[in-house]
């Protein structure tokens, strides 16, 4: 069988991590997770303008979380949707960075495995595919997946330069 995203971007790191986060990133065809979550959005105009573009969820406190996953050996699309606000994104790799489009924007992650978690870490942007974005005007935006009392769990974090916090969600997700 092919590697997966994760697996290619992660290479032999992939197996050190653990089971929860190796058996979301090892799956083929479809999957579907559910957990809960916390939202927060940001307040200001420019951060709920940036909130809105790119679809965001509303903020909310143990809101409801489906994730469905397609796997493919070349791509991935995650289908979220936390109490009703769906999110879609499509992410593939290049270059041994992970791609993630999301409403205009694509961001280039780097992934890194480090302490029993994969961070990622913004290495370049476009806006409509083909303008692009400096990362720096990422360094705010963070994701983090680890594993806590044999859970996957997630952190997001999305905060720009005077825009300031777009949007910070946290949750865990187990197979459904």
């Amino acid at each position: 069988m092919p590697p997966t995203l994760f697996q290619q971007a992660l290479g032999a790191a992939f197996f050190r991590l653990p089971e929860s986060l190796r058996r979301l990133h090892a799956s083929r065809g479809q999957v579907r997770y559910a957990g809960r979550a916390d939202i927060e959005r940001g307040r200001s105009p420019l951060a709920r303008l940036c909130a809105w573009v790119l679809r965001l969820p509303p903020s909310g406190q143990d809101v409801a979380t489906v994730v469905e996953f397609q796997c493919e050996p070349a791509r991935e699309t995650w289908r979220r949707e936390f109490g009703g606000a769906r999110l879609v994104s499509t992410l593939s790799l290049r270059d041994g960075l992970l791609r993630e489009r999301l409403g205009p924007v694509q961001l280039r992650f780097a992934l890194h495995a480090n302490d029993g978690a994969i961070w990622w870490t913004v290495a370049g942007a476009r806006l409509l595919g083909v303008l692009p974005l400096p990362a720096t005007l990422f360094d705010g935006v963070r994701c983090r997946e680890y594993e806590d009392d044999e859970r996957y769990r997630f952190e997001v974090e999305a905060a720009l330069p005077l825009v300031g916090r777009v949007v910070r969600y946290a949750g865990w997700l187990s197979p459904a």
